[in-house]
């Protein structure tokens, strides 16, 4: 009998991570589930099937990676990977004005060179077995909405980075795909909500003001976007397949939100794409009359 074949997952503390990990584990996969935190491991793995094992990664330490990357070589061998899920990331929310350029350079520490930093360790073993690399993207990789900029930006760059790796890794024939989900019902949103009212309360009145009422309209949206989310089992099932696939995709946009971003990215006009998301976002039309006093145009 042949043995299982493996697949790192980062960011399976919770959410789709922890859905796709555990859905991998059902399929009868070797599933190395990556975490932070010790509670985080004792809690996916009471979830699943013995051969599930957590291992301690951090995608923004060096030394946290390569240590998970070496434990994984000695543990598959010479059989190498089938699969490397590139999901860890966050959500760093806020006017693009307003944005502390820590929370920036974060943002992007976590979804791209985090990305980065773990596809460059695990490679050798995904060469090895043959395997398949998936990265979680986001419909925010094709379409930017205001006050999640930051976020889309990080999307955007994790969109050219499989794109380049598809091409450059395609001699060894190693598949790299990404997943887009669009609204995904997870714990992330919760905590991005959070970090963004520390922001905002941190913000100049006068500053603050100037996007009161589009940071209302904007919460507004998100709570019904987040009753129309996707199951973070939906995006799992598109992790499986681009995993063992005779041909998977490219690209797999999950969700009815997503698609409907998707063709509007496709096929409208910058211009009209920005009037429907105005629109449906219940934008603003009108800035406020009142600006802010010179210096206060950052959060702190």
């Amino acid at each position: 009998m042949a043995p299982p074949k493996s697949v790192v997952i980062t960011g399976a503390s919770t959410g789709i991570g922890a859905a796709c990990a555990l859905h991998l584990d059902g399929l009868g996969f070797r599933v190395f589930a990556g975490v932070r935190r010790q509670a985080d491991a004792a809690a996916i793995r009471a979830q699943g099937s013995p051969q599930l094992t957590p291992i301690s990664l951090d995608v923004t330490d060096t030394v946290s990676i390569s240590t998970a990357a070496g434990a994984v070589a000695g543990a598959v061998g010479a059989a190498g990977l089938a699969g490397l899920v590139n999901n860890a990331g966050i959500v760093v929310p806020g006017p693009v004005e307003l944005l502390p350029l820590p929370d920036l350079r974060r943002q992007l520490e976590v979804n791209v060179v985090g990305q980065v930093a773990v596809t460059q360790a695990f490679l050798p073993l995904i060469r090895a077995g043959r395997g398949r690399i998936v990265n979680m993207g986001s419909i925010a990789g094709r379409m930017a909405t205001p006050f999640t900029g930051a976020y889309g930006a990080s999307k955007f760059a994790l969109e050219a980075l499989t794109d380049a790796l598809r091409l450059e890794l395609a001699p060894w024939g190693i598949s790299v795909s990404i997943i887009e989900p669009g609204a995904v019902a997870t714990p992330i949103w919760e905590k991005s909500a959070k970090h963004a009212e520390a922001m905002l309360g941190a913000a100049h009145p006068e500053t603050f003001a100037l996007y009161s009422e589009a940071i209302e309209a904007v919460k507004k949206a998100a709570k019904h976007a987040a009753k129309h989310a996707a199951a973070p089992a939906e995006v799992a099932r598109a992790v499986e397949h681009a995993l063992t696939a005779a041909r998977p995709r490219t690209r797999y946009v999950v969700g009815r939100e997503a698609k409907i971003r998707a063709a509007m990215a496709l096929l409208a006009p910058d211009r009209v794409r920005d009037s429907l998301v105005a629109k449906a976002m219940r934008l603003p039309k009108a800035a406020p009359s009142t600006p802010p006093k010179a210096g206060e145009g950052t959060w702190g």
